[in-house]
């Protein structure tokens, strides 16, 4: 199997094992938001966002670590999987020192522990998935995917619904999915049967080495996307920060399928990364994928509208104006997402500093454009701060990635997508005469445009594979 069609069938696999559960994940936006007002809904989004960013910083991003060290045949699995675990472990014990400071924030009074344990349990999910991937258990890692949002939906409905416990009910739901993913991969995978912490240094020192860049790369990543809760919190109120919470919801759904292609990807240029075509192959996936992500994009916005009145409990409350905001966030996805794609050639080349650097620029891009435009524009401003810093990143990422592998990075293209998604979205928000009209002519553009790419691509997959002599 030649590695496009590789790609293709490792994709697949995470799709049909994934898609099903982050698509439900998607959908229980309606259940929070029916049982939660704008205010907890918001307590809650800014809950999950700080575990996101606990997560490195108390795993020294072990689990990047795992996936890059561990399919590389030079180092043994067992070291690689140790050594992760052993940072974690020390990383939990020195946050459990250290968690009561949590109680001294407003927004996390008396939800300490429940934070504590559901950053530990997260932490050790997070390290035993990325192993598994690492081993090539690509359709363990997906089925996992689903029991994982499967249990979580059922936490949600005992402590959500059920005993009505709210936002303690919400992070309870997380920690008890966590476990019991933990568990599963444990005895399926038989991943316990990879833990000895003997001989470990050199490995974890390697290791460290790489990931160690990345916790600041991650934590610029949090300030660039999640900052603006604390912006729009304190310079406007909770209330709005929970409708620009719900406004990012459907944004993430296209965040959603390029991340089912994106852990498929990562393998895959790890494993192809000293092939003598390697420009080539990039070239031609990020020529599909940044015109998927034009075309997914244009789409979105066309249906934002009724997807949020779906979405979204609107009952006497004020979420439904949130589909505004979501229109500009869909943009700045576009530009997260190809950012994620070019992270690709940093884990390849082991450049994790140049992907710090580049994440700088847009968390002080993003921190300066949400203190100058939410005081003047509110939630419009934070959207704007967000599209605005992730297409910095991207500008900056795209030259200083080619320094290393000169793909082609199909310029015109993407100005024309750019161009094309910016005035969708800007007419999303404004909601002149017709815009429906005007945002569907806008999208049968953009699949005239980019369709020439789809079709070569296809053809390159399903091209037979020449027999060498």
């Amino acid at each position: 199997m030649n590695k496009y069609k590789k790609l293709v069938s490792d994709t697949a696999v995470f799709a049909v094992g994934s898609f099903g559960a982050k698509f439900l994940s998607f959908f229980l936006v309606r259940l929070y938001t029916g049982v939660m007002n704008e205010a907890e809904y918001g307590q809650a989004d800014l809950i999950y966002q700080t575990i996101n960013v606990l997560y490195p910083l108390l795993t020294l991003a072990a689990a990047d670590a795992v996936i890059r060290f561990g399919l590389d045949k030079g180092y043994s699995k067992t070291k690689v999987y140790s050594s992760a675990l052993f940072v974690t472990i020390i990383g939990c014990g020195v946050f459990a020192l250290a968690s009561p400071v949590l109680n001294t924030i407003p927004e996390f009074f008396g939800l300490t522990l429940y934070i504590y344990a559901a950053c530990m349990f997260s932490c050790g999910r997070q390290i035993t998935a990325h192993f598994v991937r690492a081993r090539n258990q690509v359709k363990l890692f997906a089925l996992d995917g689903i029991l994982a949002t499967l249990t979580t939906v059922i936490g949600n409905v005992v402590f959500l619904v059920g005993l009505q416990m709210g936002v303690k009910g919400y992070v309870l739901s997380i920690i008890c999915s966590d476990i019991l993913s933990i568990l599963f991969l444990s005895i399926v995978g038989s991943t316990y049967k990879y833990i000895n912490f003997r001989g470990i240094a050199s490995t974890l020192l390697h290791m460290v080495k790489y990931s160690l860049p990345l916790v600041p790369t991650y934590i610029l990543w949090w300030v660039t996307s999640a900052s603006d809760r604390w912006f729009v919190i304190g310079l406007v109120g909770e209330t709005e920060n929970g409708i620009y919470s719900a406004a990012y919801k459907i944004p993430t759904l296209l965040l959603m399928f390029t991340t089912l292609f994106f852990q498929a990807w990562q393998m895959s240029v790890i494993e192809n990364k000293d092939d003598s075509d390697i420009k080539e192959y990039y070239s031609k996936v990020w020529r599909i994928y940044s015109s998927l992500l034009f075309v997914g994009a244009c789409g979105l916005i066309l249906i934002c509208k009724p997807l949020t009145y779906i979405l979204v409990d609107t009952n006497g409350k004020d979420f439904g104006e949130s589909y505004r905001f979501a229109a500009i966030l869909i943009v700045a996805m576009v530009f997260q997402c190809s950012c994620q794609f070019l992270t690709s050639i940093y884990n390849v080349k082991k450049r994790s500093v140049n992907a710090c650097l580049t994440a700088l620029a847009a968390a002080g891009t993003n921190v300066l454009l949400n203190a100058l435009l939410i005081p003047r524009m509110g939630v419009l401003g934070a959207a704007v701060a967000t599209a605005a810093s992730y297409f910095i990143c991207f500008l900056v990422r795209i030259i200083d990635t080619r320094r290393y592998i000169k793909f082609s990075s199909n310029a015109v293209k993407i100005i024309i997508g750019t161009v094309l998604a910016t005035v969708a979205a800007a007419i999303c928000y404004t909601a002149p005469a017709h815009s429906m009209l005007i945002i569907l002519a806008i999208t049968l553009l953009a699949v005239v445009i980019n369709l020439r790419a789809v079709i070569d691509t296809v053809k390159k997959i399903l091209r037979p594979e020449k027999l060498t002599r």
